[in-house]
């Protein structure tokens, strides 16, 4: 009787030890591998220009070292940087009206001007093809001259800041087969410039003042 009895307290350590067993094993595992259940991953941004500006947000993702730039990473003209402003307008065809929409604009530039004291600027007029042979040589000199008046009389800008070229239809920059390119051609492209500028813009101008005629 007691060689039976024994028998079965051992049987039931063996148990015991058994049910143990596998409770250290899950726990083990359960411990192994909860530092990775909620580990997340993130991708670095980088600022290949360096100018603190990271690239996913970034406009100008080259801009020069010791530039002021904005928010999004481009240049701007402030005290002592220089100025460097594009304006552009266009026109209806025979027409050298400016719109309102383009006077604003222009009273941008103007107020740029009025800051830095020095800066001058070419005004170049275009004409499209579908212009040629109306008795509108005059057209392009025209365009040019509405954006210097206005420039002078309500801005106060010296006349001696102001240049005017006559480009005619030399610099097209649309195809004049259809509606919108001929739209496009029959524009006034204006570069506002300080002497002593030192701002890399990050638009490259389409100033074709070197083939256009001063007058």
């Amino acid at each position: 009787m007691k060689n039976y009895n024994c028998h079965w307290v051992a049987l039931l350590c063996l148990s015991s030890l058994s049910l143990l067993g596998c409770q250290t094993s899950t726990v083990d595992t359960a411990v192994i591998l909860s530092p990775y259940e909620n580990v997340t991953t993130s991708i670095a941004i980088p600022d290949s220009d360096g100018d603190g500006v990271l690239d996913d947000i970034d406009e100008c993702p080259a801009t020069p070292w010791k530039v002021i730039i904005d928010e999004v990473g481009c240049p701007i003209a402030g005290i002592g940087v220089g100025l460097k402003m594009e304006y552009r307008a266009f026109f209806t065809q025979g027409s050298s009206e400016l719109s309102k929409e383009y006077q604003l604009e222009l009273d941008k530039v103007a107020e740029q001007m009025n800051k830095y004291d020095t800066a001058t600027m070419k005004i170049e007029a275009h004409i499209s093809e579908d212009e040629m042979g109306q008795a509108l040589s005059a057209l392009s000199k025209n365009r040019a001259m509405i954006v210097k008046n206005y420039l002078i009389l309500k801005h106060d800008i010296k006349p001696n800041r102001l240049s005017t070229f006559d480009c005619g239809i030399r610099a097209p920059i649309a195809s004049a087969d259809t509606e919108k390119g001929k739209s496009m051609n029959r524009r006034v492209y204006g570069l506002a410039t300080e002497p002593k500028d030192r701002v890399a813009h990050h638009n490259q101008n389409d100033s074709k003042s070197d083939i256009c005629v001063k007058f």
